[in-house]
């Protein structure tokens, strides 16, 4: 059963901070990388950060020193640490395994979290 929970988000101003969590099934988390995405109004959704099931991660050039993306597999959780956050962040924030996108055409998403960066 595919499960995504995340939640954080909320209003914050220009340069603040906030920190997203997801709660995935074990069957995603497991031996997968995991990914946050995001999608702002009238934008596709974007990949913004991802963590190998090694502890490898890769961002995305405009979150690059400012996101940082880190797991705790005993709890099947991963994190977005979001600093200096600019008004261009504000979009909704989904955490998922790329490879479960991949092969299934992105139909699992959870229900994702609003981060809105007032200027």
């Amino acid at each position: 059963q595919v499960q995504l929970v995340e939640s954080g988000g909320g209003l914050v101003q220009a340069g603040g901070s906030l920190r997203l969590s997801c709660a995935a099934s074990g069957s995603i988390f497991s031996k997968n990388a995991m990914g946050w995405y995001r999608q702002a109004p009238g934008n596709k959704r974007e990949l913004v950060a991802t963590i190998t099931s090694g502890g490898a991660t890769t961002y995305v050039d405009s979150v690059k020193g400012r996101f940082t993306i880190s797991k705790d597999s005993t709890k099947n959780t991963v994190y977005l640490q979001m600093n200096s956050l600019k008004p261009e962040d504000t979009a909704v924030y989904y955490c998922n395994a790329p490879i479960l996108v991949h092969a299934t055409g992105g139909i699992y998403w959870g229900q994702g979290t609003q981060v809105t960066v007032s200027s």
